[in-house]
C-alpha cells in the first residue's frame, strides 16, 4: 500500500473516530487520494438487528466505499474509505440511525465486553450493562483526546476472558465468585458413570490441586481455600459445577503489548469488587489513576 503517515481529519466536535488515510501516489490512484476510516462504536456484545444493519450499509454505501470490517481489534464496527468531503455528511447520516463514533488516538479507547449474560450460563457479572454504562459516562474521554496515550477498559464474564481482556486493556474487568464453586454430586456420578475420566481431565488439571475424587464415596470433593477459580473443572463439567453465587469482579491493570519489550498481561488491582449499577466504585478508581497518569505518564506510554 502507498498510504502517507495518517492526517488530521475529523468531524465537527470530535477528535477521534477517524483516522486519516491518504495516498502517496495520488496521481496513480486518483480514487483512493484520501481513503479515511470510520470507527463506529459498536452496541455492547455486538448484538445487530438485521433493519439496523441494513441502515448501516446503505449510508456507507452512499457516501463511502461499501468495503466494512465486523469488527476491529478493539470491537469496533471499521468503516474503510471515505473521502474528506464526505466524511461530515456521512457522520450526520449515521447519528440519525443512532450510530455514534468510538475511540482513536491518545483517547479512551471503545469499551468491549463479552456477550456476558445475554448468551452465556457463566457470566458472574452483566458485561452488557457495565459497557454501556460506562461507555455513555465516558462520552468526553472516548471522543476528545487529551492523555499521553490510549487507554482501553474490556470486561469479561468471567475467568475464561472470552474477550482477552487480561491481555488488550489498561483496565480489564473480570467476572469472579467470592464463596465456593457449586457441586452437584449426582451430575458428577453421571459422567463417572458415562465413562468420564475425571483424574485425568480434571483432577490431574487442576493447577492448584484444589479437587480430590473420593472413588469410595463417589464424591468431588473441594478444597476452597485452594481454588483460583480458573473455570478448568466447570469447562470440562458443566453440568455437575458452576460458579458460586457471591459474584463480582477483579480489577486489573496495566497490559500492553509493545514491539520491542514483549507483551504484559494485566496484574491483579483489587482482587474483587461488587459490579452493581451505576459502576461508582470501579468509576472513582480509573478516574483516580487517569488524572495521575495525565500529569505523569510519559508520551506514547500507556498506564
Amino acid at each position: 500500500t502507498h498510504w502517507k503517515h495518517g492526517g488530521i481529519v475529523g468531524v465537527t466536535g470530535y477528535g477521534g473516530g477517524v483516522i486519516g488515510r491518504y495516498s502517496d501516489v495520488p496521481e496513480k490512484f486518483p480514487n483512493v487520494e484520501s481513503f479515511h476510516t470510520f470507527r463506529v462504536n459498536h452496541p455492547s456484545g455486538w448484538f445487530y438487528t438485521t433493519k439496523v444493519l441494513r441502515e448501516l450499509c446503505d449510508v456507507w454505501e452512499k457516501y463511502g466505499s461499501g468495503m466494512t470490517n465486523f469488527h476491529g481489534s478493539t470491537g469496533d464496527i471499521i468503516l474503510l474509505g471515505v473521502t474528506t468531503a464526505n466524511l461530515q455528511p456521512c457522520f450526520d447520516a449515521l447519528t440519525e440511525i443512532g450510530f455514534d463514533l468510538g475511540g482513536s488516538g491518545s483517547d479512551l479507547r471503545t469499551p468491549t465486553g463479552c456477550v456476558g449474560p445475554a448468551r452465556c450460563e457463566f457470566a458472574c457479572i452483566d458485561t452488557l450493562d457495565i459497557i454501556r454504562n460506562l461507555t455513555m459516562t465516558f462520552q468526553d474521554e472516548i471522543h476528545r483526546p487529551r492523555w499521553p496515550y490510549k487507554s482501553k477498559i474490556k470486561a469479561s464474564g468471567c475467568p475464561n476472558d472470552c474477550v482477552a481482556a487480561i491481555a488488550r486493556a489498561d483496565f480489564t474487568i473480570i467476572g469472579t465468585w467470592k464463596d465456593s464453586l457449586r457441586i452437584d454430586q449426582a451430575a458428577v456420578r453421571e459422567y463417572v458413570k458415562d465413562g468420564f475420566d475425571i483424574k485425568t481431565v480434571v483432577i490431574d488439571k487442576c493447577p492448584t490441586r484444589a479437587l480430590e475424587w473420593d472413588g469410595k464415596a463417589a464424591e468431588l470433593i473441594l478444597k476452597a481455600e485452594d481454588c483460583v477459580r480458573c473455570m478448568h473443572c466447570i469447562n470440562k463439567m458443566p453440568k455437575a459445577l458452576r460458579p458460586g453465587l457471591d459474584r463480582g469482579a477483579t480489577i486489573l491493570i496495566g497490559s500492553k503489548a509493545p514491539i520491542l519489550k514483549g507483551a504484559y498481561l494485566s496484574w491483579v488491582l483489587v482482587p474483587f469488587m461488587r459490579m452493581e449499577p451505576p459502576y461508582t466504585e470501579f468509576k472513582e478508581l480509573v478516574g483516580k489513576a487517569w488524572e495521575w497518569w495525565d500529569e505523569n505518564g510519559r508520551s506514547r506510554k500507556g498506564l
